[in-house]
């Protein structure tokens, strides 16, 4: 059986196991390759070089044996291969941590004077917060993007911080980013002029009806409240004065907008486009916070 085969053979068995995807993946044929590549040591990029490839039983076995793993425990990917991806940006992560896929990250890797976060930056921002840092996906991405700030990487959880400081040093970024223990702002000192934050926003209702693959998950990262806004309630209401008066915070609340209009029916708010579309991602500048009129910088 050559390589290509296999992992066809495997996106057949992920599909007709119903599992579920979304933690790096949105498919079956890529689930099996990632899977397949790392069970048999090889580099997802080689794929294409190596469809034709003959594997040994030995091989077969191994990478039959992790996508079995993957059906019968419904455990994610990034939980059985130690390893995520996010804007080609490699990351360690457990069970510590949820698996990073923040749409926040699109918005950071466009780069310096380029994309659309930028347009709302000033070019005196150089002091940024991650809060609700998680695995430290979004702090690592942010300091690569923009070479001159410097990060500080907040977060509750004990477990998630170790995941985090893994992730720091890994991309050799301890120089830039401080990792605090925090209860959202309770615990961060200073003045920011970007803070990004993708909070636990799932409401009760979503939390109850989640796959399995995302149960795995710690359901700190995750659950919202009855309306998903609990945590984004005190983030709004605390963000100001986090916020130095070039500052803006940029929030991810996933599918919950309809909620989050609800909860701050008279916020002036910017919605960013993102691969998912133009909801789930808002930006509030300190203006918009204190109840000003703002307007776009550029």
């Amino acid at each position: 059986m050559t390589l290509i085969e296999l992992i066809e053979d495997g996106a057949r068995r992920l599909k007709e196991a119903g599992v579920s995807f979304g933690h790096g993946t949105t498919n079956a044929f890529d689930e099996s390759a990632w899977l397949v590549m790392w069970a048999l040591g090889m580099p997802i990029d080689m794929l294409e070089d190596t469809a034709s490839k003959v594997l040994d039983d030995t091989q077969l076995a191994k990478a039959r044996e992790l996508v079995t793993r993957r059906i019968e425990t419904r455990t994610p990917a990034a939980y059985l291969t130690r390893e995520a991806w996010l804007q080609n940006v490699p990351f360690y992560v457990d069970e510590r941590s949820i698996v990073p896929r923040s749409l926040i990250a699109e918005l950071l890797a466009d780069g310096e004077g380029t994309g659309t976060l930028d347009a709302w930056l000033d070019e005196r921002t150089t002091r940024v917060l991650d809060l609700c840092t998680g695995n430290g996906s979004l702090a690592v991405i942010a300091a690569m993007a923009y070479p001159d700030v410097v990060v500080d990487a907040a977060d509750i959880s004990d477990d998630a911080l170790a995941v985090a400081r893994i992730n720091v040093d890994k991309h050799k970024l301890g120089e830039r980013i401080t990792l605090l223990k925090a209860d959202l702002f309770e615990g961060v000192q200073g003045l920011y002029d970007l803070i990004v934050c993708n909070p636990p926003y799932v409401n009760a209702d979503s939390m109850a009806k989640l796959p399995p693959e995302y149960r795995a998950e710690p359901a700190l990262a995750l659950a919202g409240g009855a309306d998903g806004m609990d945590l984004v309630r005190r983030i709004v209401a605390g963000a100001a004065e986090r916020l130095t008066d070039i500052g803006v915070i940029v929030i991810e609340i996933g599918h919950e907008r309809q909620h989050f209009e609800a909860a701050f029916p008279r916020l002036e708010a910017a919605w960013l486009e993102t691969s998912a579309g133009d909801g789930q991602v808002v930006l509030l500048t300190r203006d918009a916070l204190l109840g000003k009129a703002t307007q776009r910088r550029r």
